[in-house]
């Protein structure tokens, strides 16, 4: 583990920004918070920190104490990204429902730069493009692109099912370019977690937490292993997932029609969407959503410049 003692007050409060990132990143189907941990430089140092949390972890525990345990699993660096994460997700949580309601076009657009902007900065980081990273971007982009175009077809809350979905979505929420909220979706609960998260229904809470806490500690140590070992193929891959994953978030879409393809417990309807070209050149449906792009892409950039002491 990198010695982490160096880090100024300033230090941690930006890697708690970027966990507010990475939650508000998380709530929205589309968007990835492994994105948002990736081009704000925190991305591998949070994979292996997960992975240490092991056997020898808990041997540490009891044999040199607390402290030994701590530092082996970079507890700080937990603290400050994780209290980032519940501040964003339970604070935006109302925010975004009511902007992707009231406003799918603005927020889409802005989501839109943002993923864009991640996609180049992702391939920025390779070196060289040989035969495996290209067969990697181009899998990487068709599989993101299949996910983006599947329908919703159930809506689960049983217990169990929330466990699951919570021990999948957590992969995709710490995987550049994969939405955990849009596996949500997918699955059919993504309703059910966010209407728990809003009124603070504690057993849907925990009952979904616990999967996400055994799916994130089991992912976590095959990714560390991916990146030490194939880490410009994975990084390919990645850039191909956020490509991919544009097709979901493009801001203009229309329904196809007016019956619902599936109404959630909560009394969520969801509609059967495609891509269409923008055909209203106003203010509010073209030039802005158009500016939000650009801002969001802006964003990124400048996100993926500052620099966190190890």
């Amino acid at each position: 583990m990198e010695n982490t003692s160096k880090r100024t007050f300033k230090d941690w409060a930006l890697i708690s920004l970027k966990g507010m990132g990475m939650g508000a990143a998380d709530v929205v189907p589309g968007v990835s918070g492994g994105t948002i941990a990736f081009i704000t430089g925190i991305y591998e140092e949070l994979i292996s920190s997960l992975s240490n949390i092991n056997f020898q972890a808990l041997k540490l525990l009891f044999k040199s104490g607390i402290g030994a345990f701590w530092r082996h699993i970079n507890g700080n660096f937990f603290i400050a990204l994780f209290m980032g994460i519940g501040i964003s997700v339970f604070s935006l949580a109302k925010l975004l429902t009511f902007l992707l309601d009231q406003y799918p076009v603005l927020l889409w657009s802005f989501f839109f730069g943002l993923v864009i902007a991640s996609a180049w900065v992702i391939a920025q980081t390779i070196e060289k493009w040989k035969v495996f990273e290209i067969l990697a971007i181009l899998a990487g982009t068709l599989l993101a692109a299949w996910i983006s175009t599947a329908q919703v077809t159930i809506d689960g809350s049983s217990n169990a099912y929330l466990f699951m979905s919570g021990a999948i979505a957590i992969c995709a929420m710490i995987l550049p370019g994969i939405s955990g909220a849009f596996i949500l979706v997918l699955l059919g609960t993504y309703g059910v977690v966010l209407t728990a998260i809003k009124n603070v229904e504690i057993q849907t809470i925990l009952i979904f937490g616990l999967g996400c806490i055994v799916g994130l500690l089991s992912f976590s140590k095959l990714l560390k292993y991916l990146f030490e070992h194939f880490k410009s193929v994975v990084l390919a891959l990645l850039t191909g997932f956020l490509i991919g994953s544009l097709f979901k978030i493009w801001p203009w879409k229309e329904k196809v029609n007016d019956t619902p393809i599936l109404i959630h417990s909560d009394g969520r309807a969801e509609y059967l969407l495609q891509n269409t070209a923008p055909i209203d050149f106003s203010m509010m449906n073209f030039f802005i959503p158009v500016m939000l792009v650009m801002m969001g892409f802006s964003l990124v950039y400048f996100m993926s410049k500052i620099k966190i002491e190890k």
